[in-house]
């Protein structure tokens, strides 16, 4: 496994990536609301990336994706393709994705939004995953492993009866969207690869209310729960620092140590 070392340089071009795409979270909240259809969220994303920012929609055409950003409603884990046809309803819940390029380099996102009011069953499953979030993030720091970070999400899950997700995971990132290492949410204490200053990626824990098995769609892209039940997930990406982790993707609302 090669693990690419950042330089100060990257991490600030990186910072920037990352900025924009929370701030693409933070604009779409206000027009996620019952009677939008996906596609309309996807187009107001993609029009913000590209027309204000100047920037990239690191989803659109990766890999034959063929939209700006993934939404996933209520029962699916991940890789949602937007459409004009999926309009919410109020109770639905919704993961966005965002990953957005900046000279390069990718800064990649996610938050659970709830069309006006959820069941409370729902609110809850969408609370325990970002705490799960939170919980793998404060661990980050040089010398950590990513077993402490996997073991401390999958206790704080299970504890509450959720199951992980195990066929998707976090990922490093920075040229490449997709590059090592792999970051399990499940996993054993004092085990894995050993965090070192200047290492990038993300935490995206995935929470299934019922059993932890998904499907494949036949668009190739949209995984569902296999039993039918809701999910949840949050992502951030992040940076290892000399003394802990900066969150390259944080939000305004959000406040990290």
């Amino acid at each position: 496994m090669t693990v690419s070392i950042k330089t100060t340089a990257d991490i600030e071009k990186m910072r920037i990536a990352g900025r924009m795409a929370a701030e693409v979270l933070e604009l779409i909240g206000e027009h996620v609301v019952a009677g939008v259809t996906t596609g309309e969220l996807d187009r107001i994303c993609h029009e913000h990336i590209v027309d204000v920012q100047k920037a990239i929609p690191a989803c659109l055409g990766y890999r034959g994706f063929p939209k700006s950003v993934c939404t996933s409603v209520n029962h699916v884990i991940c890789h949602g393709i937007p459409s004009e046809k999926k309009k919410l309803k109020k109770g639905d819940i919704i993961n966005i994705d965002v990953t957005v390029i900046y000279e390069e380099f990718h800064g990649d996102t996610s938050k659970m939004y709830v069309v006006g009011e959820a069941p409370s069953h729902a609110t809850r499953l969408i609370q325990v995953t970002q705490e799960c979030l939170y919980k793998g993030i404060e661990l980050v720091k040089p010398g950590c492993r990513l077993g402490d970070i996997g073991h401390v999400i999958q206790q704080h899950a299970e504890k509450n009866h959720y199951s992980i997700v195990r066929d998707y995971c976090g990922h490093g990132i920075g040229r490449v969207f997709h590059e090592e290492p792999q970051v399990m949410h499940y996993g054993r204490p004092d085990t894995g690869l050993i965090l070192k200053e200047g290492m990038t990626f993300t935490i995206e824990p995935m929470l299934n209310a019922g059993k932890a098995a998904g499907k494949l769609k036949k668009d190739g892209w949209t995984v569902e729960t296999k039993d039918g039940r809701l999910s949840a997930q949050w992502e951030h990406t992040l940076a290892v620092t000399a003394t802990g982790v900066e969150v390259l993707t944080a939000r305004k609302e959000e406040s990290f140590f």
